[in-house]
């Protein structure tokens, strides 16, 4: 499959070039997120690291783009996109849904040769811990309750109907993705993969946060924030630390 620039840049988004960075982080979003979630983190750990983010169909400029409501079908359109960029180390991450699609790319890329050599996995519980949920098929009311509930999204921006009117549709084929996601039955990658998580988060559990370990064949570690299921917003700063240092520390020489 051959791919034009102008494919690869609807979905991955570069905010600060980073020509000589000898490694790549590529963010994955949460539910009813975007690429520009990942701004500050681009801002921060450029030019040391090459950070793209993605941005998936249906939300600010692909909002005319029908959004998809499959983890797998999202991680099969992913995965042809950064395969060319692996000619250098590539590490993921990937908050609340972000999470499991980085993990689904990640198994897609190593079926092909190449492995990412560290995955972050934020505010989701493990692939394996599976819960009944089904917000998706709720009302408009129930879903922007949900957001609230979350804290994840700017309070101006759930009080403007126009915003919301263009946001809960793509929020709904998201929730529709992740509540009906099921990993394959022993699904693991190679990677070391880094938990991170809030202690009060609604939907994921310290022991839910920890089976990660079983979707790994190398080390598995996991932190936890005071806070809930965005706990990133608040400890930001450390976030991205810990992000800069565990990079350094894997990355190849």
């Amino acid at each position: 499959m051959t791919l034009t620039n102008i494919e690869t840049e609807l979905w991955l988004r570069r905010f600060h070039p980073a020509p000589d960075a000898s490694t790549r982080l590529v963010c994955f979003p949460h539910a009813g997120g975007s690429a520009s979630f990942y701004f500050p983190v681009s801002k921060t750990l450029s030019p040391d690291v090459d950070v793209l983010a993605v941005q998936y169909p249906g939300r600010q400029d692909r909002r005319n783009e029908p959004a998809v409501e499959s983890i797998g079908e999202l991680a099969d359109l992913i995965a042809p996109m950064l395969r060319p960029l692996t000619d250098r180390p590539v590490a993921f991450f990937g908050h609340s849904m972000g999470a499991v699609i980085a993990f689904e790319v990640a198994q897609r890329l190593e079926r092909d040769g190449v492995t990412p050599f560290l995955l972050f996995a934020s505010g989701r519980r493990a692939p394996s811990a599976v819960r009944s949920e089904s917000v998706h098929r709720e009302s408009d009311d129930t879903l922007i309750a949900e957001l609230q509930r979350l804290s994840g999204t700017d309070a101006r921006m759930l009080g403007d109907e126009e915003v919301l009117r263009m946001i809960l549709p793509s929020l709904r084929s998201d929730y529709k993705a992740i509540e009906t996601y099921r990993c394959t039955p022993g699904a693991r990658v190679s990677c070391p993969i880094d938990v991170l998580i809030g202690d009060s988060d609604p939907h994921a559990s310290l022991d839910e946060a920890g089976a990660w370990s079983e979707h790994t064949t190398g080390p598995c570690d996991v932190e936890v924030f005071d806070g809930g299921h965005f706990y990133l917003n608040d400890h930001a700063v450390a976030v991205t630390d810990r992000v800069a240092r565990r990079i350094s520390a894997l990355r190849a020489p």
